[in-house]
């Protein structure tokens, strides 16, 4: 089925199960341990060896020898693998690393062997007893030094699109009777999902099968047999449930490589999970950035110019982080200019993490233009409402599907009370605590991607639904069985759910915010061709029947669904696909944070009080799920504002907080009762479910709403995350000693 013009009525507009927030059908199994994550998997008729990655102890450099005589001695270790009898190994299409090194060595903690042994604490042994003759090189490990050699993309013009109603931004900027002109900086950051890398590999013949935990099982295809060497259709990838991804499981790393290596060497199914430790340095991250924000504006507050710059490294081939993506299309200003530097940079590879671009973009514009609301002394809502939009700022030929940014900085103004904020910095107290709100606009794009299913129907009226879409936590095995269930006019309870399996129909899987869109869409298509097929089994006219209550009906005449398959299951397989929509509409989300913080006079410890998220994002498939995907992003834009930096040693290169221990991330005493409201509202020029993503727009917009709550309750801006007391002392002393 192609979709190519905006959608009518259709048989999801009955909404009698979708948009119900019905409990996630997967719940029962994960509260009771019952679903099997990757590592869990019993393989019948075999028992498994288990494999330890060893990573390298350099950063940059070269390995002269790896010494195995003691390791292989070791009782129960059956082989080391290591790039000199791994045989041939490419890389993969999105993420950059090599996953199996030697011997050259890219960053620290890459891969460099595989040990194989009966048993996991023996393949510890024996990792541990391996000796690596290295020889190390100077490597770049300093973003700030290193953009000094930086490559601009798209060398000799800014990267903003050019349109004739674009003018010069230097020119426009430097005629502003208002000026904001600041750096900030964002670290790098760990996905710290709960889950680790894990895979369990078994060959049989040139058939390879992993069970593994990743979010986008049609890249883990390629990605692994192009690594590999062999024929995509000889990969089998299953990954039924995924316990957190957030990007950082997007397609193959080491773990799948590296059992995969050691199955084909050894002849055993080998289980590999990557230990904690190794997770920060091994696999991927959020990059850090330093940004450079300009605004200009007349004194009324209309924007005229707006200029962002932007900084960060990566790995040879690694791509930046585009954290200019929201600058080119949050506000109104005729004179723009952004632009993008990569550095070259000896660290693991910076990649995918929740919204990335926009993440780390908006942690820097929303700041900037809460600063330069204050430069106007004008209200921090004000000023975004005044600079809204409803045509893309760079080409104004091309208007938003549907934007109600406007509406989501009202709505959440007057739920979160904002009137009562402090006018000026430092104005509420509480006993020994200094009160502050603060605001931030969020938006996110809602791209949306071919999808395939297949559906089933029983002679009971079950209806079965097979994609390879996966589930990450997100309520994918829900909406989909909503959306089923919507189409075929039966209850929820009577559908089954079958995802993550390469061998079923093809999916875009979870990522990007577009799951839920694509995936919903995919399996629409399919059940309207299982409709076809029922009103023909019954004598209809396709697309005259009403499907309602487990019957289908056209005018007197019913019928049961069951029937349709008395002489067998009927299937019905399509895929949704998608024509120029997306050209000729700007397809976006949109939304607007607000935060609550007391900030204690004495010590400066931040502590957040209230958070409201007010979204629009098309039509709500399911409340519930979709309220869990924001706070749970808003929850991660409080670990992003207040704690959370992977702290580079720029002698040795690499991450020195590498485990849960040292990298902090919220827990639930550093959060407070989180409102979320889902305004209402349809896109029909996305998919015939009207909808789109939200997962990443609960993101986007938290942190910089954090940081202006901070500034409003002391007087004190810090540009520099994360924003903690020591940041807030320093700054305080050089406020008091210049006053």
């Amino acid at each position: 089925m192609k979709f190519d013009k905006p959608a009518g009525k259709n048989a999801i507009d009955q909404l009698k199960v979708v948009g119900k927030p019905i409990d996630r059908i997967d719940g029962p199994l994960k509260t009771t341990g019952r679903a099997t994550y990757a590592y869990e998997h019993q393989i019948a008729e075999t028992k498994p060896a288990y494999g330890y990655i060893v990573g390298a102890g350099i950063a940059k450099g070269r390995i002269e020898a790896i010494h195995q005589t003691a390791a292989k001695s070791l009782p129960g270790v059956i082989g080391v693998i290591t790039a000199s009898n791994a045989g041939p190994l490419k890389t993969g299409r999105f993420y950059a690393d090599r996953l199996l090194a030697g011997p050259d060595v890219d960053h620290y903690h890459q891969a460099i062997a595989i040990v194989v042994a009966e048993s996991f604490e023996q393949a510890r042994a024996g990792a541990a007893l391996l000796r690596v003759d290295y020889v190390k090189s100077k490597g770049s490990f300093d973003l700030k030094k290193a953009g000094a050699s930086a490559t601009i993309l798209n060398p000799g013009r800014p990267s903003t699109a050019a349109t004739a109603e674009v003018s010069s931004f230097e020119d426009g900027f430097k005629s502003a009777p208002f000026k904001l002109d600041e750096i900030y900086t964002t670290p790098d950051q760990s996905h710290a999902m709960m889950e680790p890398h894990a895979t369990i590999a078994k060959w049989d013949g040139e058939k390879l099968t992993c069970w593994c935990s990743i979010q986008q099982i049609n890249w883990g295809v390629r990605d692994l047999a192009n690594i590999l060497g062999i024929d995509p259709k000889n990969i089998r990838l299953i990954s039924a449930f995924i316990g957190g991804g957030f990007g950082g499981k997007g397609t193959v790393l080491s773990d799948i490589v590296a059992a995969s290596l050691a199955a084909r060497l050894t002849g055993r199914t080998v289980k590999i999970t990557l230990q904690r430790t190794l997770m920060f340095n091994n696999t991927i991250h959020r990059p850090a950035t330093i940004q450079r924000l300009r605004i200009g504006a007349d004194a009324d507050g209309t924007i005229t110019s707006i200029g962002h710059e932007s900084l960060s490294g990566n790995i040879p081939r690694g791509f930046a982080e585009y954290t200019t993506t929201s600058t080119r299309t949050l506000y109104a200003g005729k004179n723009r200019m952004t632009q993008l530097k990569l550095a070259l940079l000896n660290l693991p590879e910076g990649a995918a993490m929740r919204a990335p671009g926009e993440a780390s973009g908006m942690m820097a514009l929303e700041i900037a233009m809460d600063e330069m609301a204050a430069k106007l002394k004008m209200d921090p809502v004000e000023f975004r409402i005044k600079n809204d939009t409803q045509v893309h700022p760079e080409n104004p030929k091309r208007t938003f599907s549907t934007r109600l940014l406007v509406e989501c900085l009202q709505t959440g103004a007057k739920k979160f009370k904002w009137e009562s904020r402090s006018k000026q910095p430092r104005g509420k107290e509480e006993g020994d605590w200094l009160l502050g709100m603060g605001v931030a606009s969020a938006v996110r794009g809602a791209p949306i991607m071919k999808c395939a299913a297949r559906v089933r129907l029983s002679n009971k009226g079950i209806v079965t639904v097979e994609t390879d879409m996966t589930d990450i936590g997100t309520g994918s095995y829900t909406i989909i069985a909503q959306t089923a269930a919507e189409m075929m006019g039966i209850e929820i309870n009577k559908v089954v759910v079958k995802l993550g399996d390469s061998s079923l129909p093809e999916s875009p899987g979870s990522a990007g915010q577009w799951g839920a869109a694509s995936s919903t869409s995919g399996v629409y298509a399919a059940c309207v061709k299982l409709r076809e097929k029922v009103e023909q089994m019954f004598g209809f006219e396709p697309g005259t029947a009403e499907f309602s209550d487990g019957k289908v009906s056209v005018k007197n005449k019913k019928y049961s669904l069951s029937k349709a398959a008395d002489s067998g299951e009927l299937i019905s397989e399509d895929e949704m696909t998608y024509g120029e929509l997306s050209r000729e509409f700007a397809q976006d989300t949109f939304g607007a944070h607000f935060v609550e913080v007391a900030v204690n006079k004495y010590s400066c410890e931040i502590r957040v009080r209230r958070m409201l998220a007010v979204c629009h994002a098309g039509r709500i498939l399911n409340p519930k799920t979709a309220r869990s995907q924001v706070i749970g992003a808003m929850t991660m834009g409080v670990g992003a504002a207040l704690m959370e930096e992977l702290v580079v040693d720029t002698n040795v290169g690499f991450f020195v907080n590498h485990d849960l221990a040292g990298y902090e991330v919220p827990v639930h005493a550093d959060i407070p009762h989180q409102d979320v409201i889902l305004l209402e509202d349809l896109d029909p020029t996305m998919s015939p479910m009207k909808a789109k993503g939200i997962g990443e727009l609960g993101l986007v917009g938290v942190a910089a709403a954090i940081a202006n709550a901070v500034y409003n309750a002391t007087g004190v801006r810090i540009r520099e995350y994360p924003i903690s007391l020591h940041k807030i002392l320093e700054s305080s002393y050089n406020l008091e000693e210049n006053n």
